[in-house]
This record gives structure tokens, C-alpha cells and sequence, in this order.
């Protein structure tokens, strides 16, 4: 059977989208995993990546007389995700297993929601499974999602592949289900690579938003509270304001904690101008999907939500999200601001505009904008693209490498050598030769290079005959091997067996008479150290020394 002929070139797997399938070919070829995991950002087409792995195993599925299953997390979803299976790859004979629909024989993908499978009847009587696929696979943890999947094979190693576009759990548990994460895509890596739109963010800060008041249930702010919290503070008409005078003709996404907050948001949207419509989980199916039509027609500008588009909402013209419902999770802030990443250049769509809602708050560490991405990023002002401070960062953190490596160049160096090198609080690297006698380095300001030099009480600081700075590792060989030609007890390796020796009591005297700070229980070597680093130290500040590092 050629069926991979037949893909439309539109839905051709992008590179990355090859690399998940081969990721998640060659493991479970290889491995005794079988319950494997992508985590795509949303807009990636997780979609085009299960029905290209579907169209690469069908010859093979075929052969055997099975089928792949397609779990959805909502009923809704099944169509969309039905749809795009058929776009993508026409050759598959689709079913969908829901309510009244039963199309489960002379298939070649079955797709059924979780909640039709939860019911024993409707899961037996669909046969010969030989692939399982999870659409936003982080619910998997859950009691129906684990009676499904034991059912259909998942453990007893039957090829299993969970896609999300966020690997994580409030109550936890994914590791139950889940074997590993084969393939993971950061957000920026998509919008360098021109698959996603760049990022903005502002903050638009509640006067009389307490957060510190909300409390937390399973690692994130209880929904209840914080929507009273909202409510209380009047951040709906603040919110409404805000995007009419910073999103000005945005189609956006509101996301709430409550219905509540959801429908008082849709009225403030309404009285400032911007047509405006709410929608929630349990409003009904009709209802629901003429809001969602009415957006995609343009006769409303914004939906406000109460939690339900997050996950499945396609509507790549949305440019703007505002996160009414602040969070301290980052995957759960990737999901809603993803909402505004797809491109849609045909509705000249440029970029993604993110309203992040704040108030008061000391005790909760909330997601925003850098968490976008897996790098490290500072925001610079609310005018920079998330790409545009990612890049301002990484030269930031280039200019101070150069420093970096010398200071990792240094500790390795001299942590790692036999002969007793010390550091004083300025900086500089010295070997005590003997009383009054030091040997140590000084930087060179121009270049990684080092001077030499020695200091004695007769001479004062003198360099070598060849004046010339070296590099670190040969400045460091060159002295050690002048600090061993004068030999002496003070040049003790470090683990000399006196050095572990309690401190004596002419050595504890001396400190306290230099108020020399001695820690509990420390050895002789330590407080050898101790008083060497002083000595020099003085030695340097009276002879004012330019530090060495």
C-alpha cells in the first residue's frame, strides 16, 4: 500500500515535525518503552505530526488487520481532530466513536473521545487496536484515561504516543503513564524558524488586586478565590480599558478563572465599544459554538473564557490574549498565550500581543511572558519582542563569557594542582614560600595573560629577568616550579599529613591576636591558610597592589 504519495503538499511534515516522528519510530524500535511522549508548543501541528506517524505505520498496521485509536480530551474536539487527519492524509479511512456515532468497522483511525471511551460497552466493542494516540496526552494521569489505555494495550507494549503542548499535571502522576519525552520544541526556536508569530508583552496592573490574599490548591491559585479576587477589585473594567487603548483592533482571547469573571469581562468589553462574547464548558453546545462563530466571522472582536481554549481552539487570526486568570504555571501560561502565536498572514497579522493582568502579590512567583521559552531571558522594556530580548540577553551573557571562562579557567587550574596556591578576598593567586616570602600573578588588563612575581622583605616586588605575561597554565607551571626550586616546609602539598592535624595553640593565638576569624574545628592546614592569606594581604594593601583577578 503507497499512501504516503498521497499527503497534500500543504501538510508535508515540516522538519521538526519529521525529527518527532523518527524520534518516536526509532525508540520504540530500539527500546522496551512504548509509551512515549512528544511536547509540541501550541501551533505546531501535532496534528500533521500523528497522521504522517499514523500514514508511516499503516502498511504495517494493515498487515496485521489493526488500526490506530485517536483519543480527544472533549467530544468537540473529535470532528476538528477527524478533519485534520482527513486533510492530511486523505488515504486514512476515518471514524468517529461518540454519542450516537459508531464508526469503528472499515476504518483505518478510529477517533473517540475519553469520555465515550470511559464507558466499558462502547470501549470493547472497538477491536484490533495496534497504535494509540493521545491528543493533549497531559491528562493522561487520570483515573478514565488510565482504565482506557490499560484496556487497549498501553501496558502490555502496545506502540503509545502523547501529544501536548504542556507536560504537566496539577495533581501530578504523569510518570505513572508516561515512559519518557522523546522530542520537545521550545516556542522561540518556532519563531526564529518563522513558524510562529514574535511575542510582546504588557502588564496591566488592578489597582486593589490582592493576590497575596488567594490562596494556592494543587501548585496553582485556587480558581474561586482568585475570581472573587478579580471581581472585587473591578479588574474587568481596568481590562477593558487596557485593551481598548493598547490592542486597539486585535481580535483577542480573554481567559478567566470563573464564569463569573468570564461574563463580567464580556460586559466591560461590550460597554467600552469592543464587541465582545463569553463562552464556558458547561454553556450550551449551540450557544457555544455561535460565539465561536461569531468570532470567526469577525462579529466579535473578543471571547471571553472560562478555561475551555486552552486546549483544540484553532483560530490563527487571534493576535491578542490577555491573562485574566494569572497562574503560577508555566505550562499553563504557554497554553493560553500560544492562543495568539499561529500565523495568519492572510489577515495581515504581524505578531502576538500578551496583556498579562497583575495586582499585588509578595508570596506567588506568577508565569509571564519569559516563560515562553526555555532559555534565559530579562525583558528589557514592554516594547521588546520576546525574540528581541532573547537576543539582547544571549549578547549580553557572550560579552561577559570571556570573564566566565577565565574565572572556570582559574578554579580548575588551581583547585586541581599539588601545590598550595591560595586566593585573597581581592582576587590574587599566591604561593607562600616561605615567612616573608610570596610568590603570585598579576593579570594583564589588555589580554588573559599573567605577570610574574615575587615579593620578599629584602627586595620588595620584582618580575623575572624576562619580563614578559604568559598565559594562565604557563604563568601557573613557571612559578610553581621557582616556588619548588627554594623548597621548604612551606610548600606542602595539599594533603600533607600535618594539614589535618588540629590547629595548634600558637596557631589559634596568632589569629586572635590578628583577628584572624577561625572557624570551628579547623585543621592546621586551614589555619596555616588562613594566616598566609592574611600575611600577604597586608603585605599588598600597604604596598598598594592592583588585585590580580
Amino acid at each position: 500500500m503507497t499512501v504516503m504519495s498521497d499527503t497534500p503538499e500543504t501538510f508535508k511534515p515540516r522538519p521538526y515535525q519529521t525529527e518527532a516522528i523518527n524520534a518516536l519510530t526509532t525508540r520504540w524500535a530500539t527500546s522496551a518503552s512504548n509509551r512515549l511522549a512528544v511536547v509540541l508548543p501550541t501551533g505546531a501541528g501535532k496534528t500533521v505530526v500523528f497522521s504522517n506517524l499514523i500514514l508511516e505505520h499503516l502498511v504495517v498496521l494493515a498487515a496485521r488487520g489493526e488500526r490506530a485509536l485517536v483519543i480527544a480530551h472533549r467530544e468537540e474536539l473529535l470532528t476538528q481532530a477527524a478533519d485534520k487527519i482527513k486533510a492530511v492524509a486523505p488515504a486514512l479511512r476515518v471514524g468517529i466513536v461518540k454519542a450516537a456515532r459508531n464508526e469503528h468497522q472499515d476504518v483505518d483511525v478510529v477517533v473517540a473521545s475519553i469520555q465515550t471511551l470511559a464507558v466499558e460497552r462502547r470501549r470493547q466493542a472497538i477491536q484490533d487496536i495496534g497504535m494509540v494516540i493521545v491528543d493533549e496526552c497531559h491528562h493522561a494521569a487520570a483515573r478514565s484515561y488510565m482504565t482506557v489505555l490499560e484496556h487497549f494495550g498501553a501496558w502490555r507494549g502496545i506502540p503509545v504516543a502523547g501529544f501536548t503542548a504542556t507536560m504537566t499535571r496539577a495533581d501530578g502522576g504523569l510518570a505513572d503513564v508516561w515512559d519518557e519525552v522523546v522530542f520537545t520544541l521550545d516556542i522561540l526556536e518556532m519563531i526564529e524558524d518563522g513558524y510562529l508569530c514574535d511575542v510582546r508583552g504588557k502588564r496591566i496592573t488592578v489597582p486593589g488586586l490582592n493576590l497575596d490574599k488567594v490562596k494556592t490548591r494543587n501548585g496553582d491559585l485556587q480558581e474561586g478565590q482568585l475570581g472573587q479576587a478579580l471581581d472585587d477589585s473591578g479588574a474587568a473594567e481596568v481590562v477593558a480599558e487596557a485593551y481598548r487603548l493598547h490592542a486597539g483592533d486585535r481580535p483577542g482571547v480573554v481567559f478567566a478563572p470563573t464564569v463569573a469573571t468570564a461574563q463580567s469581562m464580556a460586559d466591560a468589553f461590550n460597554d467600552v465599544g469592543i464587541p465582545a462574547a463569553a463562552i464556558w464548558g458547561d454553556m450550551p453546545r449551540e450557544a457555544r459554538q455561535t460565539a465561536l462563530k461569531w468570532y470567526e466571522t469577525g462579529e466579535v472582536q473578543v471571547l471571553t473564557n472560562c478555561m475551555v481554549l486552552t486546549e483544540g481552539f484553532d483560530a490563527p487570526w487571534t493576535s491578542c490574549v490577555v491573562i485574566a486568570r494569572p497562574t503560577k504555571s508555566a505550562g499553563l501560561y504557554c497554553q493560553m498565550a500560544g492562543r495568539a502565536l499561529r500565523l495568519s498572514p492572510e489577515t495581515g497579522k504581524k505578531d502576538a500581543l500578551i496583556l498579562d493582568v497583575v495586582g499585588a502579590s509578595t508570596r506567588h512567583n506568577l508565569a509571564s511572558i519569559v516563560d515562553l521559552t526555555g532559555r534565559d531571558v530579562v525583558m528589557q522594556g514592554e516594547e521588546q519582542t520576546l525574540r528581541e530580548a532573547v537576543r539582547e540577553t544571549e549578547e549580553k551573557v557572550k560579552r561577559q563569557v570571556d570573564l566566565s571562562r577565565i574565572q572556570v579557567e582559574e578554579i580548575d587550574l588551581f583547585h586541581g594542582s599539588s601545590v598550595r596556591w591560595l586566593k585573597t578576598d581581592s582576587g590574587v593567586w599566591f604561593i607562600p614560600v616561605a615567612d616573608s616570602l610570596f610568590v603570585f600573578l598579576v593579570r594583564n588588563p589588555v589580554d588573559r595573560t599573567y605577570w610574574l612575581r615575587r615579593f620578599d622583605t629584602s627586595n620588595g616586588i620584582v618580575g623575572p629577568k624576562h619580563d614578559v605575561p604568559l598565559p594562565l597554565a604557563d604563568a601557573k607551571a613557571w612559578l610553581e616550579q621557582q616556588a619548588r626550586a627554594m623548597g621548604s616546609r612551606w610548600l606542602a602539598t595539599r594533603s600533607a599529613p600535618w594539614r589535618s592535624k588540629p590547629a595548634s595553640v600558637k596557631q589559634l593565638n596568632f589569629c586572635r591576636v590578628k583577628g584572624i576569624s577561625v572557624p570551628s574545628g579547623s585543621t592546621a592546614g586551614e589555619v596555616s591558610d588562613l594566616q598566609a592569606v592574611h600575611q600577604f594581604t597586608t603585605i599588598l594593601n600597604r604596598l598598594n597592589v592592583m588585585a590580580a583577578a
